[in-house]
């Protein structure tokens, strides 16, 4: 991986907002969308509870990818509620600045 790691997020935001119309059939991003927001948010929660129980039980390999799971629902969750990564950043940047 070359750059900052952290521009694939941003590449990861696009195509989650591309597949939002995508085929249910062939996209779990798409079928995501199509189940609602409510089942976006459980599927968040979801990931945070294992990332929680992953880094109690301390291995590394689970965490991480407990953590990249969270992150994924997080940007699907920012993406059907017409939010962006960006914005939340700005908020952590605003309390920052105090």
């Amino acid at each position: 991986m070359t750059g900052n790691p952290l521009d694939f997020l941003a590449t990861l935001e696009t195509v989650i907002r591309e597949r939002r119309g995508a085929s249910t059939d062939t996209s779990y991003t798409a079928s995501l969308f199509a189940a609602g927001t409510r089942r976006i948010a459980q599927k968040l929660g979801e990931e945070a509870v294992e990332l929680a129980l992953a880094a109690s039980a301390g291995d590394r390999d689970e965490q991480l990818g407990e953590a990249a799971d969270l992150l994924y629902h997080l940007l699907v969750l920012l993406a059907d509620r017409d939010l962006a990564l960006a914005d939340a950043v700005g908020v952590l940047e605003a309390r920052h600045r105090g």
